[in-house]
């Protein structure tokens, strides 16, 4: 992803966040991926998801008499980190409360549920919390019994190989010990023909400083998450804090996980896992017509067949003083009828100020992509906006005469220079 990124000057956020949600990976909530885990032998943190203050209750009842600790741990569940640090836009509540009586769940899943949790990760604009995790409290000891640790695997594409992150330093505040002290940041790189070894997961037990019982079993921890890893087709998967109690048990107490999209053909109970409501409402629209569309905070809104030539398009949008307002790939199979509705999708967006649509015809044909141009046009009524359309390769000379037969007020470009002064001049 990085290196793919290094090919464009301006938009790599954007671009960034186009890999991520469309070549890597499908979000889990925490107490799915922890299911999911359990399934593989994997010793996690016990709970269950509420959606009212009534189950959270009933939640708290059954840990208690599971566990004799009058004590658990009320967590929102979202796609999103930095929950802990996090707070409710309405009443300043943190994400992950402990709580220590039957009345602190109720006020504390009264507070959560329904409210917007703005995170480092959620951005101002925060996510509403539908559901919470009522877990059992893993800190029943003192300090000086326990220890977290940090475990992560996901893929190295620079070697082609998956990689197991740990560090002695677990917690939240992984991120300033990979830049503050990377040293204390391990790596294990895993060949995929051979798979995890026994003596790799011995080194990662050792270098996390274990002994005894608590060695044998994060030996056996880490084999069990390499296969949940595999096994479920992620991209990413990430135990922060990996917890180890007075006992020398070794649980997850946290678990990020995120699945491949390419593989959930072989995983229908997995794909089943999606929650929409996570995911912008547009985005999901879109998905129904197969385009790959990422909305974002901009004020032109794009249209482009390709990967490729969507990132570079955006960057000349940049480039002209202006913010790409999503990125929209119809794709090489794109028709009228989708089309149509990637230019609906763009016009739901009030701050787009300007269109621009950019096509080269490979596979797709131009004239497919100015009938479906002027099908949206017609059928949304008076458009208020320029519209810019660069079309070029395959039946781009019919493209061009069907726009302008069309009486359409839509302004044509031949190269990408003369869209681009195009583009400053709409956004100007």
């Amino acid at each position: 992803m990085n290196r793919l990124c290094t090919h464009f000057k301006t938009s790599t956020e954007a671009e960034i966040t186009y890999l991520r949600r469309n070549f890597l990976l499908m979000n889990l909530h925490e107490y799915q991926a922890k299911e999911l885990l359990k399934k593989y032998n994997v010793p996690v943190q016990e709970g269950f998801a509420c959606t009212s203050v009534q189950e959270a209750e009933e939640a708290y009842r059954q840990i208690k008499t599971q566990t004799g600790s009058k004590f658990a741990v009320v967590k929102a569940q979202i796609h999103a980190g930095g929950r802990g640090k996090g707070a409710i836009r309405e009443n300043g509540m943190n994400g992950v409360k402990v709580a220590k009586s039957l009345e602190d769940v109720q006020d504390i899943a009264g507070k959560l549920l329904g409210g917007t949790l703005v995170t480092i990760q959620t951005g101002p604009a925060g996510k509403v919390v539908n559901k919470v995790l009522v877990a059992q409290d893993m800190y029943y000891d003192g300090p000086s019994e326990r220890k977290e640790f940090y475990l992560s695997i996901l893929l190295d594409r620079s070697k082609g190989q998956n990689v197991i992150m740990y560090s002695t330093e677990g917690g939240m505040n992984i991120e300033d010990v990979a830049h503050d002290t990377p040293e204390k940041i391990f790596k294990e790189w895993v060949h995929p023909s051979g798979g995890l070894q026994a003596f790799q997961a011995r080194k990662i037990a050792f270098n996390l400083g274990l002994t005894g019982e608590a060695f044998k079993n994060c030996v056996k921890f880490v084999t069990n998450l390499y296969n949940a890893y595999v096994g479920a087709d992620c991209s990413m998967l990430e135990i922060n804090p990996l917890f180890k109690a007075s006992d020398d048990k070794i649980i997850a107490v946290d678990c990020k996980m995120n699945l491949d999209d390419n593989a959930l053909t072989r995983h229908p109970d997995l794909a089943a896992l999606r929650d929409v409501t996570e995911e912008d409402p547009t985005e999901v629209e879109a998905g129904k017509y197969n385009l790959n569309f990422v909305k974002l905070d901009g004020n032109v809104g794009c249209m482009v067949n390709g990967a490729g030539l969507a990132m570079a398009t955006m960057d000349m949008i940049k480039l002209s003083g202006g913010e790409p307002a999503n990125f929209l790939d119809v794709g090489g199979t794109a028709n009228a009828q989708t089309v149509e509705a990637g230019f609906k999708i763009i016009m739901k967006d009030p701050a787009v100020k300007a269109i621009l649509i950019n096509i080269f015809g490979g596979i797709v044909r131009c004239d497919r992509v100015a009938a479906g141009v002027i099908e949206a046009y017609k059928n949304l009524g008076n458009i208020n906006i320029p519209i810019i359309v660069r079309l070029q390769g395959t039946n781009a000379e019919e493209a061009k005469k069907l726009i302008d037969e069309s009486g359409l007020k839509v302004q044509s470009a031949i190269l990408l220079s003369e869209a681009a002064e195009l583009v400053k001049k709409a956004v100007a």
